[in-house]
């Protein structure tokens, strides 16, 4: 993914077709050292190909992936973090209990 992302930035600046040189630039300004192979392969599928193409026929694929209904099924003056936060504290209140209350009994349902 940092590759083709790194490919992406380079056309968003302005090079229409960038190099493996380019790639590895872009990379290393991040501190990552770029593998060959893999710099050459995204070069060799994207080259010469409109970018915009690429990105909008990816679009339509992103149509079919599950993106969990929870979220959306938020009243709208909820903010989407306190949403997302409340399930997960209740859940760990929720171990912690059963944790408890098995440390009350003295046994264990398997022993």
């Amino acid at each position: 993914m940092r590759y083709v992302a790194a490919y992406l930035l380079a056309v968003l600046g302005g090079n229409k077709s960038p190099s493996a040189k380019d790639l590895k630039k872009i990379l290393s300004s991040v501190g990552i050292d770029a593998d060959d192979e893999r710099v050459n392969k995204v070069i060799s599928e994207l080259s010469g190909k409109d970018i915009d193409d690429v990105v909008n026929s990816g679009l339509g694929k992103l149509t079919s992936v599950p993106s969990g209904g929870a979220v959306a099924a938020a009243p709208a003056s909820a903010p989407a973090a306190g949403v997302s936060a409340a399930p997960a504290e209740k859940k760990e209140e929720e171990k912690e209990e059963s944790e408890e209350s098995d440390e009350d009994m003295g046994f264990g349902l398997f022993d």
